[in-house]
């Protein structure tokens, strides 16, 4: 008794073309709309999250290919030309001229020819492929069915018994067929076959034939197979970052200065110094950066005032801050003087295990003369604010430190300060990006422009939080840091 569902066979009630032919066209349009998000995704292959989302759309394309086919066939069915065609068909001619498409469709290179359908009669042995199917499985039309005891020759020796499972229990217990293996074509081509099948019982209930359809979803599982390892790669590389995040966070809290809020340096009275300083994240980026600052009261009684940047992110980058961060304080702590400590830096640089690039600003206050001694290494200039106005002292020279071979000579500048005056020292990631633009001078007059609440200010810490209040939002794109030296303490 032939199946009411076999492929080959027109239903007794076909679909209305209507509702069909408006569910084609919505899937054909899907179908090109996801093609150009396709088309449009990252191709960076060395990317973890645009593969994933490449993949994502490929199977979504493979999928919406799938719909198309079966809609396509719902519509078609098999006309009878259909039948007659294949009746008189050359076996050695190879594929139709249609390929196995319904009439009318071009060879778009879709799925329309991966679905085909089988029936084994088992009252008179008889068995009947589509042509679909001998495409499938890459058979020769002129070679014939295969019996329900041949197929498994087709099939991976470890899924054979897969096979025989879903068939025994379809032909003994009446179950429905519904499962997946893979199938060796004669061109040695593998492809991944999804079986689904009733039997057909006589009216005796006794089953009498079994009619299956098979499925090439050889690209869809590839898709989907994609899908879980980019999938799985996006993950790994999600863990990774967090590691990596949480031991440079650790190893920047080890080396940075543990004090947190106002500092009292170098003695009491009008020569003594209020300091607080202040790391600010990069608000479009997750990675830790390699800026650092630093107050440290030093043996003869003077302090040093430093910040400074190195290029990188990650633990690289503060890693290898702190080996220059620890390099400086030595050479502070041993009295080196601000431009011959810088040289020393950037002699360590060019020698160190991993390049990089810094910049950095170091200062020695000697309280007995109110006097600042500084230099720099590509760095931007302290700003000093006296009387409710701010300026930009003068640079003096000084390279990037890893830019120049060992002897690089670094200048050094001073200056005298007096009561009340308040130094801010900052790396250039606080103004340099703002609104999208590259230079620091808009940075910097906002910056000063800040002279009016310095004024006002009672300690070091207002001045930080001001700083704070006005370069901390989402405008900044590189990680920060700022110090704040009262002279003379608090007001």
């Amino acid at each position: 008794m032939p199946s009411p569902l076999f492929a080959d066979r027109p239903s007794q009630q076909p679909p209305e073309r209507g509702p069909v032919d408006a569910l084609i066209s919505q899937t054909r349009r899907l179908r090109g709309e996801v093609d150009a998000v396709r088309r449009d995704a990252a191709s960076d292959e060395t990317d973890p999250r645009a593969r994933w989302q490449r993949a994502l759309c490929d199977l979504a394309v493979h999928q919406l290919d799938d719909l198309g086919a079966q809609l396509g066939q719902l519509k078609e069915g098999v006309p009878e030309r259909a039948a007659r065609r294949e009746g008189s068909a050359d076996e050695d001619s190879g594929p139709g001229e249609r390929d196995g498409r319904p009439y009318g469709e071009e060879a778009t290179g879709c799925l329309l020819t991966r679905v085909g359908s089988a029936e084994w009669n088992l009252l008179t042995d008889e068995v009947s492929w589509s042509e679909e199917l001998y495409r499938i499985v890459g058979r020769s039309p002129g070679a014939g069915p295969m019996s329900l005891d041949e197929l498994p020759s087709l099939v991976f020796v470890e899924d054979q018994p897969l096979l025989t499972q879903l068939v025994t229990g379809c032909l003994v217990d009446g179950k429905p067929i519904d499962g997946e293996f893979r199938v060796v074509r004669a061109d040695g081509r593998v492809r991944t076959l999804h079986m689904a099948g009733e039997p057909v019982l006589d009216g005796e209930g006794r089953t009498a034939s079994m009619w299956a359809v098979f499925r090439d979803v050889s690209e869809l599982r590839r898709s989907e197979r994609a899908v879980r390892e980019s999938r799985e790669s996006l993950r790994r590389q999600h863990e990774r970052e967090q590691t990596e995040h949480r031991l440079a966070v650790e190893l920047q809290e080890a080396v940075l200065p543990s004090w947190r809020g106002p500092l009292r340096l170098a003695g009491s009275g009008p020569a003594a110094l209020d300091v607080a300083g202040h790391y600010l994240p990069s608000c479009s980026s997750s990675r830790i950066g390699g800026d650092w600052y630093d107050v440290l009261e030093l043996p003869d009684g003077n302090a040093l005032l430093t910040v400074g940047d190195l290029t990188g992110h990650g633990v690289s980058a503060t890693s290898s801050m702190a080996m220059l961060l620890g390099a400086l304080r030595g050479l502070a702590v041993a009295g080196i003087r601000p431009g011959a400590l810088l040289g020393h830096l950037n002699q360590l640089l060019e020698t160190a295990a991993q390049p990089a690039l810094g910049s950095t600003l170091c200062c020695r206050y000697d309280p007995v003369t109110r006097t600042l001694h500084w230099a720099q290494a590509g760095h931007p200039a302290p700003l000093l604010f006296r009387d409710g106005t701010g300026y930009a002292l003068d640079r003096p020279e000084g390279v990037l430190l890893g830019a120049t071979a060992s002897g690089a000579a670094y200048e050094q500048a001073e200056v005298r300060l007096r009561p009340g005056d308040l130094l801010l020292l900052h790396t250039d990631g606080l103004t340099r990006g703002e609104a999208g633009l590259g230079a620091d001078a808009p940075g910097t007059e906002r910056l000063l422009a800040l002279a009016p609440g310095f004024a006002r200010a009672r300690d070091a810490q207002d001045c930080v939080r001001m700083v704070v209040e006005e370069f901390g939002g989402t405008g900044r794109v590189d990680d920060a840091c700022v110090v704040a030296v009262r002279v003379g303490g608090p007001s």
